[in-house]
């Protein structure tokens, strides 16, 4: 049985509004988490710490490869700002003040 386009806008709405939802959950706890670790008195660029984060990201998710037996690291978010990982070391040391 076919549905009305007007049925499918409808759940596209509500998936939508669960997304968001979703994301500003996780951004929350993320936030708390990043806060605790003292990340909210650190001056640093939005790049380099967007970096840091895909650096531990992809630190994760290499274990958890490892763990289930994946392979492959092709396509990956943080594997596209590889250069700017390069500047995160300085950064998380405390020798560089942004």
């Amino acid at each position: 049985m076919k549905r009305p386009s007007s049925k499918i806008r409808e759940e596209i709405t509500k998936l939508q509004d669960q997304l968001r939802q979703a994301e500003t959950r996780e951004a929350e706890r993320i936030g708390r988490i990043a806060l605790k670790a003292g990340l909210g008195e650190i001056e640093i660029e939005e790049t380099v710490l967007l970096a840091a984060f895909e650096e531990l990201s992809a630190r994760f998710r290499d274990r958890d490869e490892k763990a289930s037996g994946k392979r492959g690291n092709a396509g990956r978010k943080g594997e596209a700002a590889g250069a700017a990982v390069v500047g995160v070391g300085a950064a998380a040391s405390g020798n560089s003040e942004v």
